[in-house]
């Protein structure tokens, strides 16, 4: 008996030191979702100076986000910038995550280069998207440039291009990441037990078939696991496009992702339409994330 109540005496201050990460779970987390799930439920919005609502509709705001013909082009349009992004980011911080854990190397000034390609997610995206703005405007240095080597006859009009804006809204969100992905996978790299890559090399495996038989297979976890977090991310896509397109999304609303579908629904203060497509925004990331789970525990039960 007296072993059992000093296991719960010291038991009881771990839930303690919990006590605050609870409260602001709670406070900036469950609150905020629950309170979005009940305004979705109801019809609730200013018209002009009149305030409509709140009136419950049941799925009817559900249903009007569904049909209005909106919600799968911005979705298309979202997956579009994503997968332009993404596909070049994994490629780049593979092949340089394999550059920095390879010991035959010998690469010097490793941590001036980790740092260097690390240093773009340390920037707001908000000011990321405004030097290029200012980089690929009709009179920016890019066209400028492009202009005088005689590659261009006259300046291209990149925001006025649907895969141009597409292009630069990848390309700043590669930019971006990459090195935040390069750290985890070299992290999953050197946490594989170097003896592996000796047998191979024993076996007289080269360079490339070992990255492909060894590194990558053992990388999968990790691998998952930024794909999924990246596709989150990339679903909550909003500030890059945001300003880059001045909000509009514009040309033709190519690259209006759901987020910022989402925000002009909370700037009109369509509060009930806003919430249902937090809500199905919210079911997307929770079947992506149930999809991980289920994965990793079937690889763990073989």
């Amino acid at each position: 008996m007296k072993k059992k109540s000093k296991v719960v005496s010291y038991n009881k201050w771990g839930y303690i030191f919990l006590i605050p990460f609870v409260v602001i779970y709670l406070v900036f987390q469950m609150i905020p979702l629950f309170s979005t799930i009940y305004n979705s439920f109801f019809e609730n919005y200013r018209s002009g100076l009149k305030q409509i609502g709140p009136n419950f509709v049941g799925l009817q705001n559900f249903a009007t986000i569904i049909t209005n013909g909106d919600l799968p082009t911005y979705l298309k349009n979202t997956l579009i910038m994503w997968i332009l992004g993404f596909v070049p980011q994994i490629l780049l911080s593979l092949l340089l995550g394999a550059w920095f854990t390879d010991p035959s190397l010998r690469l010097k000034a490793q941590g001036f280069f980790k740092t260097v390609i690390y240093l773009p997610n340390l920037i707001m995206a908000s000011a990321f998207a405004m030097l290029f703005f200012t980089l690929f405007s009709n009179s920016g240095p890019i066209n400028s440039i492009l202009v005088q080597i005689g590659f261009l006859k006259e300046p291209y009009q990149f925001m006025s291009h649907i895969w141009s804006v597409r292009g630069l809204v990848a390309f700043m969100n590669c930019l971006m990441w990459f090195g935040n992905t390069t750290i985890l996978l070299m992290a999953g790299m050197m946490g594989i037990d170097p003896s592996l890559f000796e047998a191979a090399q024993v076996d007289g495996a080269t360079a490339t078939q070992i990255f492909y038989k060894v590194t990558l297979p053992l990388l999968k976890p990790i691998l998952i696991y930024v794909m999924i977090t990246s596709l989150i991310g990339g679903l909550q896509m909003f500030d890059v496009p945001q300003i880059l397109t001045n909000g509009t999304g514009d040309p033709m609303r190519s690259s209006m992702t759901l987020i910022m579908y989402l925000n002009k629904h909370l700037f009109s203060k369509n509060f009930g339409l806003g919430g249902a497509l937090s809500v199905f925004m919210f079911i997307i990331t929770g079947i992506l994330s149930l999809i991980v789970f289920k994965f990793t525990t079937g690889e763990d039960k073989d």
